[in-house]
């Protein structure tokens, strides 16, 4: 009996040895081309590729990858969703080493789990030009299955680095592009002036549900896959990862329903709906049946329903899957005046909190679901309180640490933060090792927020009580209170961020920092190194505009990040009657919204008018002639965008002034004015062809009519 034991206890440990392989891949990171609609842009790669290789490994294996740089930058690669060593999580100067350019930098982990995750560059924009791909970590002797992985993306032509001055600077190209304006003529035409009107009262942008405007939507790379060797009867694991940089996708099917048996890798209990809206940066594994032998689409459709991208699964016939309408933007702008105050907050006084996706307020832009003569009323669409783990999730017994976050911004300037604070302009959060963190989320925003753990699962207290689900994002909608909760298991400083990129790099996002943790070998000065983490939301962003007219050239150039703002402004004239005038100004913004800008500056001014007996509207003698002047003055934003300005020069002169820059009559035509206590005034009109390119003309009280062309950057 011995001896059996003996050779039974030998074979388990030959088995174990066996099955807990290492599997090694190398990832080539560089520079290609893609071609798009016949264009060639550039991107990065891996591997040659966009996205990069699938990895597969099995629960128990220990993976083993080298990243090569090729690139003439840094990069990094983030392990996205798994549980593994904090110094190889792959957050640059928080976790792990940056990759040098031409460097090679090995990670290696034990695979302790199973599920669908991705890999993405954490460094600047570089996972919104192509560095991303995705993992897949099977069960050890799970039954064999046909999947089928899907990652999801979306790819913009211009530069993101473009794409995030232009989103800082209020630039509407986007919303051209998208259709979005929600003009005052498309107002008028559509009956809802007044809606326009609260908005505008209210001091809010058009309502909108994304931010970028993107060229075209990826599954696997391409506009349009295929897996065409399935055929009736078969059941497919649809392994669906959302890697786009700021896109929520709609999932839907042509064949029937979805079962959803997975969200960010763990399992849960089978829900069978008819569509899911999957975050940014979420997985869900899906499982769909092939009815007959015929090609069905599975669809996935952008949020702002600008375009989709599909997988057609089985061959023969086509059956395409249902097609998303338009968004009923004005209906969308009139629940957001609804829910927004005067002052800029969510207005839950009402008694309107909403949790777990379970009410969502977008619905009434949905025309399938809100037309009178819809067919589709019973739409059934997956929300986070019907998931269910499979098996308990409580947490080990345990002291519990309870952390208040209200998420909070504005798209006016586009910051994006947690109460009221960047990263850059806050401390790590100290957490022990043994004691249960608790989050409770209030979104205050009228933007979603897919909120991203590194290196931990939470639960989400979601009502399902002893079961409730697990998951490493959290996507939270406007006005959703939200609590979630994780057992602090590990060690070192943990990322906490908006997975929406272009968010994160503004500053919405925590570090939790284990107290009492061993050195990290990867951060050998953590203190420089959470400087340079820092660098990301204090960037710089410039914007330029010059006007180009027969009457002369009046413009505005304009450095800023989040909180502070350097700009300078001017009028040339064509003869000395004109002349010329500069207002160079340095200021720092106060407040959630930034309504309140303070600032101090010169103010120089030459011409021969001969107005010398002139006065303002305080009674004092005018200098428009001829003025060198310091001044300290303040700007606010008032209802309807107006900007207010008032300030006091070196001499005791007191000026106020009142002026909107992008009054949006028509998609394209935009309104400006200016007046003030100098007894100047403006107004004018802008055409816009192109992201940098407009026709205008404008009456000035001092330089007259002029008509021309204004260029921007």
């Amino acid at each position: 009996m011995k001896q059996l034991l003996s050779l039974l206890l030998l074979l388990f440990a030959s088995y174990t040895v066996f099955a807990q392989k290492t599997i090694r891949y190398d990832l080539y990171v560089g520079d290609t081309m893609v071609r798009y609609s016949g264009k060639m842009k550039h991107a990065l790669a891996i591997n040659g590729t966009i996205p990069g290789p699938v990895l597969h490994f099995t629960e128990g294996d220990t993976a083993e990858i080298y990243v090569h740089n090729t690139l003439n930058e840094e990069t990094s690669i983030h392990w996205h969703g798994l549980i593994l060593p904090n110094q190889e999580d792959g957050v640059p100067y928080l976790t792990t080493q940056p990759i040098k350019a031409g460097q090679t930098h090995k990670f290696r982990f034990p695979v302790v789990q199973h599920g669908t995750y991705w890999y993405h560059s954490h460094t600047m924009f570089q996972e919104q030009s192509g560095m991303y791909g995705s993992i897949v970590f099977h069960e050890r002797n799970a039954a064999p299955q046909k999947e089928e992985v899907i990652l999801l993306s979306d790819w913009t032509d211009i530069h993101p680095h473009q794409v995030n001055r232009m989103l800082h600077n209020a630039s509407d190209w986007f919303a051209i592009k998208k259709g979005s304006t929600q003009s005052y003529a498309e107002a008028i035409k559509k009956g809802y002036f007044g809606t326009k009107v609260t908005n505008e009262w209210k001091r809010m942008n058009a309502m909108d549900v994304s931010d970028v405007y993107y060229e075209r939507f990826l599954t696997n790379g391409q506009p349009q896959a295929a897996a065409p060797a399935y055929k009736a009867g078969d059941k497919v694991r649809l392994r669906v990862i959302n890697g786009s940089s700021s896109t929520y996708f709609w999932l839907n099917y042509g064949g029937g329903k979805l079962t959803v048996v997975a969200n960010d890798g763990a399992d849960v209990e089978p829900v069978e709906v008819d569509r899911l809206l999957v975050g940014v940066s979420e997985t869900y594994d899906v499982i769909v049946t092939i009815p007959d032998n015929k090609s069905y689409e599975f669809l996935a459709t952008a949020e702002d329903r600008t375009n989709s991208t599909s997988l057609w699964l089985g061959a023969g016939e086509k059956v395409a899957a249902r097609h998303l309408p338009k968004l009923k933007y004005f209906e969308g702008m009139k629940m957001m005046n609804d829910m927004m105050r005067m002052d800029g907050n969510l207005d839950t006084s009402g008694g309107m909190m909403m949790t777990n996706q379970t009410m969502d307020m977008n619905t009434v832009m949905y025309p399938e679901i809100t037309n009178p003569d819809s067919t589709t009323g019973d739409i059934v669409t997956l929300n986070y309180g019907m998931l269910k783990a499979p098996a308990k999730t409580t947490l080990p017994a345990g002291p519990t640490r309870e952390f208040r976050f209200e998420l909070t911004g504005n798209m006016n300037r586009y910051v994006w933060t947690i109460n009221n604070k960047t990263v850059s302009e806050t401390d790590k959060i100290l957490i022990k090792k043994g004691e249960n963190v608790r989050i409770v989320l209030y979104n205050n925003t009228m933007m979603r927020h897919p909120m991203h753990l590194h290196g931990h699962f939470f639960r989400v207290l979601n009502g399902q009580g002893e079961y409730s689900p697990l998951k490493t994002v959290l996507d939270i909608m406007p006005m959703e209170v939200d609590t979630i909760e994780f057992a602090a298991t590990e060690s070192g400083d943990w990322f906490f961020h908006c997975h929406i990129l272009y968010h994160m790099m503004s500053g919405m996002g925590r570090v939790f920092s284990y107290e009492d943790s061993p050195p990290n070998p990867q951060v050998p000065d953590p203190v420089k190194a959470y400087r340079m983490l820092k660098r990301d939301d204090r960037m710089l962003h410039l914007m330029g505009q010059v006007g180009l007219e027969s009457n002369g050239s009046d413009g505005e150039i304009m450095l800023s990040n989040t909180r502070y703002r350097l700009s300078a402004e001017w009028r040339i004239g064509l003869n000395d009657r004109h002349g010329y005038e500069n207002e160079t100004h340095f200021g720092r913004y106060f407040g959630k919204n930034q309504w309140l800008l303070g600032y101090v500056g010169w103010d120089v001014r030459y011409r021969k008018m001969g107005d010398d007996d002139e006065k303002n509207l305080f009674g004092q003698r005018s200098t428009k002639d001829f003025r060198q002047v310091l001044h300290l003055g303040v700007q606010y934003t008032l209802p309807m965008l107006i900007l207010a300005d008032a300030s006091i020069d070196t001499d005791g002169r007191l000026r106020v002034q009142l002026m909107r820059d992008d009054v949006p009559i028509t998609r394209r035509l935009r309104f400006n004015f200016m007046v003030n206590t100098d007894k100047e005034y403006m107004a004018g009109f802008r055409y816009i062809f192109t992201r940098n390119f407009a026709l205008s003309t404008h009456y000035d009280s001092d330089m007259g009519l002029g008509a021309g062309i204004t260029l921007s950057y």
